[in-house]
């Protein structure tokens, strides 16, 4: 199976960097019926910054102004979904080299049964470039 690229929303949003925030915070969306296709999060000062990628972003965005959650605006990502192998991410990375774009964050995992999931970010000057050089 080929890879399936496409330009996915996300938000980001900050909070404390302690235990018990991320559960929390999954344990709302799980309440309101909100299902993630990703998140990453990374430490900044003593803050933390998640960026969350929904699978519907209106429920989403629904669900966080119900339970009072501050987001950013809405940002574009790239997801990426394939059948796992040695390089699999080589053909999308090449694509976005050949377009002379720059990756400024990327996360990949293998998701077990030869399946593999990547999530990553271009310079927002890059987007519309990124997404025709990816036929996402």
């Amino acid at each position: 199976m080929a890879e399936t690229v496409r330009e996915v929303p996300y938000y980001y949003i900050t909070a404390s960097n302690k235990p018990g925030e991320g559960a929390a915070l999954a344990a709302t969306l799980k309440e309101a019926g909100v299902s993630l296709l990703a998140v990453h999060a990374f430490p900044e000062r003593r803050r933390v910054q998640v960026d969350i990628v929904p699978e519907d972003a209106r429920a989403f965005t629904a669900a966080a102004r119900k339970a009072k959650i501050k987001l950013s605006p809405r940002k574009k990502a790239f997801l990426v979904e394939g059948t796992d192998r040695t390089g699999a991410l080589i053909p999308v990375l090449n694509k976005l080299a050949d377009a002379g774009i720059n990756i400024t964050a990327i996360t990949a995992i293998a998701a077990g049964r030869k399946r593999y999931g990547a999530i990553f970010w271009v310079n927002p000057k890059d987007q519309r470039r990124a997404k025709r050089a990816l036929g996402a």
